[in-house]
């Protein structure tokens, strides 16, 4: 990993997630330059173990196709808890923390295993970063704008199952100066990023919003979307982010399903009905005047 000194595309699948995708589009000299890391842990090795996708149980590391997959193993003492017991925390570790997986890498290109790329990611760094003298590049979501409604749509639809820790999280936010997106805030064009493709620039800006926004997504829960305005709106000097349409994510990568799970009751479940709040509900919260001057009833 040390040896990755140029561009690295990395990506994770934990407790068997997702399945292994190839990318598509890769330049001629690309897999000779670009390092690719698919990072696994033992539950997903053994699903590919079984269908002779990797080594046995002894193996550690292999290649399929262009990934070279790192399999994370026992700690110290045969110890085989990886450092969080949700998956997708542990996802969050490679996610956000690459410049530190990968110290001598200038940029990098996190895939959320899910997605398909289909544009060389040379290319990608090129038109979405080095070529924008840009931090890091993300795609805006295709709906949400404010923070707020990121966070109301992770609750109604159970994407996280604490209900009540985002409201709490959300609570902390507001009172340390959480805004709703506003023209105030370009050149950001909006508050909720659709973080399954990353790309950044390895330097002092793009790594102190990483390291930062780690923090958060330690500190409440995994869900990157909700701490990302907040990290980002506080950083002085301002992190330079190419926040990019949907229409061109949807050039650049394909989007699959997650692998469907037996007796899942976590998202897939069936979900109680959860009431949409109104103004009249939020008397006395902290959040009253982010969501009030989100719903256009106030201009103080």
């Amino acid at each position: 990993m040390e040896k990755c000194n140029g561009v690295v595309v990395a990506s994770a699948i934990f407790n068997d997630h997702d399945k292994i995708r190839q990318p598509k589009g890769l330049g001629s000299e690309t897999l000779r330059t670009v390092c690719f890391f698919m990072f696994i842990d033992d539950a997903t090795h053994r699903v590919l173990a079984s269908h002779n996708i990797l080594a046995g149980e002894r193996g550690e590391a292999g290649t399929v196709g262009a990934w070279r997959v790192a399999r994370l193993v026992a700690g110290a003492g045969g110890d085989h808890r990886l450092p969080y017991e949700n998956p997708a925390m542990n996802g969050v570790i490679v996610k956000y923390l690459l410049h530190r997986l990968f110290p001598n890498a200038r940029f990098s290109v996190w895939v959320d295993a899910k997605m398909q790329l289909t544009v060389d990611p040379l290319l990608l760094v090129h038109s979405f970063v080095a070529g924008k003298g840009a931090d890091m590049a993300v795609s805006k979501h295709p709906f949400n704008l404010h923070t707020m409604e990121e966070a109301i749509a992770t609750a109604r639809w159970r994407k996280w199952g604490d209900v009540d820790a985002i409201r709490a999280q959300m609570e902390t936010y507001c009172r340390n100066g959480l805004q709703p997106w506003s023209p105030i805030k370009l050149p950001y064009p909006s508050d909720v990023p659709d973080t399954a493709i990353i790309i950044r620039r390895h330097g002092l800006a793009s790594d102190l919003f990483s390291c930062l926004l780690f923090n958060e997504l330690e500190a409440f829960n995994p869900r990157d979307q909700l701490a990302f305005a907040y990290v980002r709106d506080q950083m002085s000097p301002k992190v330079i982010m190419n926040m990019f349409d949907v229409e061109v994510f949807e050039h650049i990568a394909v989007e699959y399903r997650h692998n469907l799970k037996r007796g899942n009751g976590g998202a897939g479940g069936k979900q109680g009905i959860t009431r949409m709040a109104s103004s009249g509900d939020i008397a006395g919260s902290s959040c009253e005047r982010y969501l009030l001057k989100m719903w256009g009833e106030t201009t103080k």
